[in-house]
């Protein structure tokens, strides 16, 4: 029978001591700051080793993930925060989709939990709305996500072990 990974709100045991890096853009600095601290809030929470290297904007984030990983940063799972607010130009399109591709890239070619917490939005109500710890906690999600996928290996790892 299957079974499903599921961390409960409270209880990080099973990712307790994970090593994570959170990778934030700072182009909207005061939702970067709320992001990071929905991140952090459930990253310390699991006893999570953390370590944030903030960059420009969205479509930096990927680049320094490759960076991190390909300079042999040994961490269990990435968390990447941003903001994407749509503007008068295509601009928004190329941003949102290409720092999205990246993430999945890198997920899958350095087999590597990556959390996105990279917000595409049409407005900045919008993203507040998504970035608040007391709102939908974006930041809180992604972090949650990454380590749901840790929690995942570890098991995994468990049973090839037996």
């Amino acid at each position: 029978m299957a079974q499903s990974v599921r961390l409960a709100d409270d209880d990080f045991s099973a990712v307790s001591g994970a090593r994570v890096l959170i990778v934030e853009a700072r182009y909207y600095a005061d939702i970067a700051d709320e992001l990071l601290r929905g991140a952090r809030e459930v990253l310390e929470a699991a006893e999570a080793e953390i370590e944030v290297v903030t960059v420009p904007g969205a479509l930096e984030i990927g680049q320094a993930i490759a960076i991190a990983l390909e300079d042999g940063l040994d961490v269990d799972a990435v968390v990447a925060l941003g903001t994407v607010i749509r503007g008068e130009t295509s601009h928004y399109d190329i941003v949102a989709g290409e720092s999205a591709r990246a993430l999945v890239e890198l997920a899958l070619d350095y087999v590597v939990p990556i959390g996105n917490g990279i917000l595409t939005v049409e407005n900045a109500e919008q993203a507040w709305a998504r970035a608040r710890v007391t709102g939908d906690n974006k930041g809180g999600f992604a972090a949650r996500a990454a380590l749901a996928l840790v929690a995942l290996r570890r098991q995994i790892a468990d049973k090839v072990e037996d």
